[in-house]
């Protein structure tokens, strides 16, 4: 994706908007003018905020295909009116695009960081709703339609903090990188059963986003996710 200085100034715009919706086309995304005006509106009070927050280590430049195309790559395995929870959402990603593109969604962004959050409940959608806490301590399980999350921990820790949440008949499509294993973890405790694995490319890189699919097909036991420090020092294999 190209990029573009901004008038009568140094920094770079993010937003090439005609790179932009020819990817969003070839996804079969229709994105509205309007819908681009308030991604670039976000996108500008995210640099603004970073100045002082220290909210993302993307540059600028790259925020269009690093946070805002990569965030969008799983919306065609949403489906219509999908209650989703996106775990570790950060400031914002990939929940707030998300919930922008997708008004049918009901996305739920997920982060522990208060200072996160608070530049993200900055920027409300009707269809956006905001929680601080930490998921293996939040209690809610078996309520989501789809439970996701941008590689926020190794596949094996993110599978066991993403399914309580997940309920039976969903599914649990972590944003991954291609090459990983998604069959040699036992998730079975976890009520999940793997169907399938898409890819996606992000935009013209040859970089590919891998989503294995996991179907919730019965509920995850009770022990089930397990504290933070027992979960990482004897992770599910």
């Amino acid at each position: 994706m190209t990029t573009k200085k901004r008038a009568g100034g140094t920094n770079p715009a993010a937003m090439d908007r005609i790179a932009f919706m020819d990817w969003a086309s070839k996804a079969g995304l229709d994105v509205p003018v309007e819908r681009l005006d308030a991604l670039e509106a976000f996108e500008t009070a995210l640099y603004k905020a970073n100045e002082v927050m220290n909210l993302t280590r993307v540059p600028q430049e790259e925020s269009w295909l690093r946070h805002f195309i990569d965030s969008l790559l799983i919306e065609g395995l949403l489906p219509q009116e999908a209650k989703v929870l996106d775990i570790g959402t950060g400031p914002g990603f990939p929940a707030w695009p998300l919930a922008c593109v997708r008004p049918d969604l009901q996305v739920t962004a997920l982060d522990s960081s208060g200072k996160m959050l608070g530049f993200l409940l900055t920027q409300p959608l009707p269809n956006l709703t905001v929680v601080n806490a930490r998921v293996e301590e939040w209690g809610v399980r078996e309520d989501f339609d789809v439970v996701t999350g941008r590689a926020l921990a190794p596949l094996a820790l993110q599978l066991e903090l993403s399914a309580a949440a997940c309920k039976v008949g969903g599914h649990v499509i972590p944003m991954r990188v291609r090459g990983e294993l998604f069959s040699e973890i036992d998730v079975s405790p976890l009520g999940l059963k793997l169907k399938k694995t898409e890819t996606r490319r992000l935009g013209e890189t040859d970089i590919f986003r891998a989503f294995p699919i996991f179907a919730k097909v019965k509920k995850t036991e009770a022990r089930y996710p397990r504290r933070w420090a027992e979960m990482k020092k004897h992770p599910l294999t």
